[in-house]
């Protein structure tokens, strides 16, 4: 059995996941990436994510992440939804309709890692999604799988952005991919369409500006120097995404799991203003929301509603 077949299987088996595509690159140093990321936090655009700025070298160096590798394998998955919240309505980014992503793709990711097992033989490696020091865009670039757009998310001139990103990090030698080129040209919708100004300049965004974050991230109060520019987001923001060009060929996904609890697109904004903890425990039960709590989501309403 060579590389070239070993890559084969993979990436077939991948797609018999269920996963958008499947690009890989060779586990290595990221030395492009290693500036920006220092210029990045020392600017600050990370604001009270404090774990952003720890285990810069594990960030870089998937060598340092996992012992022997040789291959980071990302993959795609889709999310964006047949049916969206109604217009008149305080809204939660579309990767949060439904089941927690993690827990998702964390099991589609470890049946991956067992069939390498079962076919290859002895594979180690670990699966990663979006919780630990991996520049996820940056190696789902490095692979093949799109280009990393000026609103900082990859693009892909197939399917647009609306997708998560994950790895398998193994020890085993592969056939790797090429980047592809950038087409975002002239375009700066995206920069245009940000409210509070996140990002500050083409493929850089201040965290600490960004709509995610304050409704997120941030367990303080948020600044009311930004009231009036949320347009409506509870949870998340999805603006960028939404204005960008690529979009336009996003198709809904066929994962059940990530299909929304029925109330969450009929909710209006003055059932939003009244929902309790034990509503938002149905809806959400088992929803990345939950990340925020009932009082988070309580917050940034009443935010909202000033």
């Amino acid at each position: 059995m060579n590389k070239a077949h070993y890559t084969q299987m993979i990436k077939a088996e991948a797609k018999r996941l269920g996963f958008l595509s499947c690009g890989i690159s060779k586990a290595e140093f990221l030395e492009e990436e290693a500036p920006r990321l220092e210029n990045w936090l020392n600017n600050n655009n990370h604001g009270e994510m404090a774990y952003m700025a720890n285990h810069f070298d594990k960030r870089l160096d998937p060598t340092k992440l996992v012992e022997g590798s040789k291959s980071v394998i990302s993959l795609l998955l889709n999310y964006f939804p047949k049916e969206q919240q109604r217009e008149d309505t305080y809204k939660i980014s579309k990767y949060a309709y439904g089941r927690d992503y993690h827990f998702v793709i964390k099991d589609k990711l470890k049946e991956l890692l067992h069939f390498m097992q079962e076919e290859i033989g002895e594979v180690h490696g670990r699966a990663f999604v979006d919780s630990a020091p991996v520049l996820d865009k940056a190696w789902a670039a490095k692979s093949g799988l799109g280009w990393i757009g000026k609103h900082s998310n990859l693009l892909t001139q197939k399917v647009g952005s609306f997708y998560f990103i994950a790895e398998l990090i193994v020890d085993l030698e592969l056939d790797y991919d090429a980047p592809v080129t950038d087409h975002c040209g002239s375009c700066t919708a995206c920069l245009d369409a940000c409210p509070t100004e996140a990002i500050v300049a083409p493929y850089v965004v201040d965290g600490s500006k960004c709509i995610s974050y304050f409704t997120i991230e941030l367990k303080k109060e948020i600044p009311n120097e930004f009231q009036g520019n949320f347009e409506d987001w509870m949870f998340g923001c999805d603006i960028c995404q939404d204005v960008c060009p690529w979009n336009r060929f996003s198709t809904s996904h066929n994962e059940p799991l990530f299909n929304p609890h029925p109330e969450l697109l009929s909710m209006s904004k003055k059932d939003w203003e009244e929902i309790t903890s034990n509503v938002f425990g149905e809806i959400f039960a088992k929803s990345a929301v939950k990340r925020t709590k009932f009082s988070g989501l309580k917050r940034n309403i009443e935010f909202l509603k000033k």
